[in-house]
């Protein structure tokens, strides 16, 4: 009985990672590609307009501290002279921003 019970709590905290990683996945295609690609190279137009960073490449990943790609996410990022570059995701839970971050680190060669 013990291990049944065992194998249903890891079962279901399996599904509840897959599903967490599934959400994050769409939550990027919904919110980021246009930006930053499907790849995370930030290599569209739009991308390019504003000179978003290669998450691909691994010392840009190395450079960024998820607590910063955290308040991007929540804040939004503006230039030096105050114009948005990035909307603030305002709306997305903290469990939303955390499966964003972690799907973002999964772009890192």
């Amino acid at each position: 009985m013990k291990k049944i019970l065992i194998a249903s709590i890891v079962g279901i905290m399996a599904a509840t990672i897959s599903t967490r990683a599934a959400d994050a996945k769409d939550l990027y295609a919904q919110s980021c590609t246009k930006c930053h690609g499907d790849d995370g190279k930030g290599a569209t137009k739009m991308g390019q307009k504003l000179n978003c960073r290669d998450y691909s490449d691994a010392k840009v990943q190395d450079s960024m501290k998820d607590a910063d790609a955290t308040k991007a996410l929540k804040e939004g990022l503006k230039d030096a002279d105050g114009k948005v570059q990035m909307k603030a995701f305002a709306d997305l839970s903290d469990d939303d921003i955390k499966g964003l971050v972690a799907y973002m680190r999964t772009f890192k060669k």
